[in-house]
């Protein structure tokens, strides 16, 4: 299938998923996970309309980021190593995966405007997944506020693996609600509108439970 069949049927997808949630089609983001494709099958992606891209590793960012540049909206959306932040800051337009301080740091000292950042939270508990469990969450982003150039639009997880649609739907609905908790602090810092959640095998369950981003790579550029 080419990308453009595949941009259609998740296209299709997504508008049921909301017709079922009674949400906006306008309200999704489509992110084109890119990290086992070539540039010419990123590009296909442009050229389909689909200009937010989202790698997870800094060298092959770097790499495709010098063919393609700025014509992509670059999401990083792997656990960033403090070090390597300097190669990615000035580069990509939203960061994924924010769970540490010295990230934070990091971001603050070598980026010349705010970075939109989603912090990463393991709501599954599963030992395999990076991010903050639920209870952290609030009081790392308090203490991001000092940081001017870190601005938090949202929260991000990944489901379990797994056959059960109640097991990954319950995991969406509470990085919802602790977004929802997030909110009514009215961080100025923090206003965490978004949720950064849903990959190619789960997406339309995301959808149903308020994604606004979602990560799709096998599904729409293959494996």
């Amino acid at each position: 299938m080419s990308v453009k069949e595949n941009l259609a049927a998740i296209q299709e997808n997504i508008k049921k998923a909301c017709e079922r949630a009674n949400r906006n089609i306008d309200e999704i983001t489509i992110i084109g996970v890119t990290k086992y494709v070539t540039i010419e099958r990123a590009q296909e992606l442009l050229a389909n309309g689909v200009n937010n891209l989202g790698e997870n590793r800094t060298d092959e960012f770097l790499h495709k980021y010098e063919e393609i540049g700025d014509d992509a909206n670059w999401h990083f959306i792997g656990t960033l190593q403090s070090r390597k932040v300097k190669d990615i800051v000035g580069k990509v337009s939203v960061i994924h995966s924010l769970e540490r301080l010295s990230v934070a740091k990091q971001i603050n000292k070598r980026s010349e405007k705010p970075i939109d950042c989603f912090v990463q939270v393991n709501i599954s508990g599963e030992e395999s997944k990076h991010g903050l469990s639920k209870e952290e969450v609030i009081p790392f982003i308090e203490q991001l506020e000092p940081y001017d150039k870190v601005h938090v639009v949202g929260l991000m997880t990944m489901a379990p693996h797994v056959d059960d649609e109640d097991e990954i739907r319950q995991v969406f609905k509470e990085l919802a609600n602790l977004r929802d908790e997030v909110r009514k602090k009215n961080f100025a810092h923090a206003p965490c509108n978004y949720l950064s959640m849903g990959m190619s095998n789960d997406y339309e369950i995301a959808i149903e439970e308020g994604a606004t981003h979602i990560r799709i790579g096998s599904k729409l550029v293959g494996s």
